[in-house]
């Protein structure tokens, strides 16, 4: 599809994210909401964009990993319980309120402050709900899980509503008998604190623990919520990631396209050099293009003289360092190449494919940054598609 007045654009393919939430579904299970991680402007989706789909889907349950996040989703129009993972400044308090988010308790002394705050302007007429994070071996955020009286001392908090309980699995994503190991005794700790709570009569709280790889590589394990994140976009974080999902990578669908457009052609002598600090040279004459693409639009830096693109249908090697807002193409084998024609860094042109995680293979990284340093210059457009 081309859009004739965009330098570079990202195309979001609506049919695919909705595959993916209904497979993700499957893999849950039934009774188990799905409560998407739309941080990080939706993993560069573009956060508004993509929730706005998923409600339109049926999604209720959304997290986020900073109040400024979550307010532009509340102000887009996202109804729902909305889920700030992360640290929030006690001076952003206010907004919690004004704006009915759910805040994680981070520890029990953030516990306390936030209790502190609804004293101070309710007398706790009016409860904030929150959720509490518990640390079952990632050591990052939350109480820890064996120290049960701080997080039942939660519940005797004036001015807090308890309404989730949840932890993070931080080896769902390997396969090796000892971080299975590890992801189950994560599991089993948490299921620990849930029961000891529980058992004190507590309830009206919703469980949650697995994030993509938790759904992918543990779908035996059923909780109240779950929360993908790489995997909705139809992605996995490494192309060498192998999980239980049988062929996730067929069984999920990318949603993100990144495309440009080939500003003009022109022949590079043999001998001659391209680019900023000549980091290129022709061996023999090239047909070079210049493209209306750079780093500053999410094309790594790091893939100057080893990153490619799809042009016309043919793959093609990028030459020279990548600029700012431009980068070179050597299309010397593409036949009938002119200005105007698209370069394709991620997604399909015509029978060839680059996916997002070939890109950050070659990048030296993970699929989750690629996609979240996407440049909030690249129009973001919405397109339908029955394959």
């Amino acid at each position: 599809m081309m859009y004739e007045t965009n330098r570079a654009w990202i195309e979001l393919n609506r049919d695919h994210l909705l595959h993916n939430v209904r497979e993700l579904q499957r893999l849950a299970g039934e009774r188990c909401a799905l409560m998407p991680a739309v941080k990080a402007d939706a993993y560069g989706h573009g956060d508004v964009l993509i929730s706005r789909m998923l409600q339109d889907a049926g999604i209720r349950d959304y997290c986020t990993a900073t109040v400024d996040e979550a307010v532009r989703l509340r102000r887009a129009g996202i109804r729902g319980h909305i889920l700030i993972l992360g640290y929030t400044h006690p001076k952003a308090f206010p907004q919690l309120e004004q704006y009915s988010l759910t805040q994680t308790v981070i520890d029990a002394d953030y516990a306390e402050k936030l209790s502190g705050y609804m004293q101070k302007v309710s007398g706790c007429s009016r409860v904030l709900s929150i959720h509490a994070a518990i640390d079952t071996g990632m050591h990052r955020l939350g109480i820890l899980y064996e120290d049960t009286d701080s997080i039942l001392r939660l519940w005797a908090l004036p001015g807090l509503q308890i309404t989730g309980v949840f932890s993070h699995l931080c080896v769902s994503d390997g396969v090796t008998a000892e971080e299975r190991r590890f992801t189950e005794k994560q599991i089993r700790r948490f299921r620990h604190t849930t029961d000891a709570l529980h058992a004190k009569g507590l309830g009206g709280f919703r469980t949650h623990i697995q994030g993509s790889y938790g759904i992918l590589n543990y779908s035996q394990h059923h909780f109240d919520l779950a929360r993908p994140g790489i995997a909705l976009y139809g992605v996995l974080s490494s192309r060498k990631d192998r999980t239980a999902a049988a062929s996730a990578t067929d069984l999920l669908k990318p949603v993100l396209s990144l495309k440009a457009r080939i500003s003009c052609i022109r022949e590079l002598p043999a001998g001659e050099s391209a680019g900023y600090g000549l980091a290129y040279t022709a061996k023999s004459t090239r047909k070079i293009a210049i493209v209306t693409a750079g780093y500053a639009d999410g094309i790594p830096r790091s893939l100057s003289n080893r990153g490619h693109a799809l042009v016309n249908g043919k793959r093609v090697p990028i030459i020279g360092r990548i600029c700012m807002d431009q980068l070179t193409l050597d299309v010397t084998d593409v036949p009938a190449v002119q200005q105007g024609d698209e370069a394709v860094f991620i997604g399909r042109s015509g029978e060839r494919e680059i996916r997002a995680e070939e890109m950050a293979e070659d990048a030296e990284t993970i699929t989750n940054e690629i996609l979240s340093r996407m440049g909030e210059r690249v129009r973001r457009v919405v397109v339908s598609s029955t394959g």
